[in-house]
Formats: structure tokens, sequence, C-alpha cells
């Protein structure tokens, strides 16, 4: 009966470490901005089209966010955040093109 409970014990550690490495290796790295830019990590969708240089960046670079139907409902959202679902096709290669761009717009 011991053997059992310290087998359940230790699993249940062994579980606990794996999912913990788990969630943290998941967390994709931050992509850098330039200071005072724009950044697909902290700045919401809403504030990257109400500013001009930054909806051209996003044009270019992801259109179909502009012409997205419920874009309304994700102006509060930044695009790392959106990153997380799969339909919007917008990987870290993708998020590193458009902050590189965010940091060469005027």
């Amino acid at each position: 009966m011991r053997r059992a409970i310290a087998a359940l014990c230790a699993f249940t550690i062994v579980s606990g470490l794996a999912a913990s490495a788990l969630a943290q290796t998941a967390a994709p790295a931050p992509i850098a901005a330039t200071a005072g830019k724009a950044s697909v990590e902290t700045t919401t969708i809403g504030d990257l089209l109400a500013n001009p240089s930054s909806k051209a960046v996003i044009q270019k670079d992801y259109p179909e966010l502009i012409a997205y139907p419920g874009l309304d409902q994700i102006k509060g959202m930044t695009l790392r955040g959106v990153s997380a679902y799969p339909e919007a096709k917008l990987d870290d290669t993708r998020l590193k093109s458009i902050q590189t761009d965010l940091n060469a717009a005027p």
C-alpha cells in the first residue's frame, strides 16, 4: 500500500514538472520593437489601424486582417494575441516581418 501511494505521489510530481516544462516552452519569445515604435506584442490592433504608418504596414503585410468581418471585435487584441488562433495564419515568421516593417515605418 505504501509503495502504491509513493508511486502515485512520484507520478503526480513528475507529471506536474512535465506539464510545467511544456507550458514554459510553449510560449513564443517576444519580438522586439524599436523604442517608441508600434509592437506586434503590445500595441492593439485598433491602435495599429488608427495610425497611418502602422496601418500601411498592416495593409502591406497582413491585408486579410483589414478585410476580416470580425475586425471590430478584435481591435482590443494584439497581433501576438490573434496569432494564437490558427485561422489567423499569423506565425512567428510573419510577426517578425511585420515588426521589422513597423520598426522601419516613419
